[in-house]
């Protein structure tokens, strides 16, 4: 989660900091809506991977309740005598 959330605040300071200067905005106004967009970022991109997180870890738990359920109705192996 961390590692999202920093890559998520990079992601945010390089658009701040690019339209800012698209803008020809002064460097203190630069930095602080660099700073802004960081954080948001961070946090959009910290809940997106918590969210995906789970959504994998579900699926993996209903594979595997499938993958028991089909090996429960499977034929039992006939034995000789």
């Amino acid at each position: 989660m961390k590692l999202l959330t920093i890559l998520g605040a990079l992601i945010g300071f390089s658009v701040g900091v690019g339209v800012g200067m698209a803008r020809a905005n002064e460097w203190s106004g630069i930095f602080w809506r660099a700073t802004l967009s960081a954080v948001a970022a961070g946090l959009l991109l910290r809940w997106w991977g918590h969210l995906w997180l789970q959504c994998w870890d579900t699926a993996n738990k209903e594979r595997a309740a499938e993958a028991a359920k089909a090996a429960a109705l499977a034929p039992a192996p006939e034995t000789r005598p």
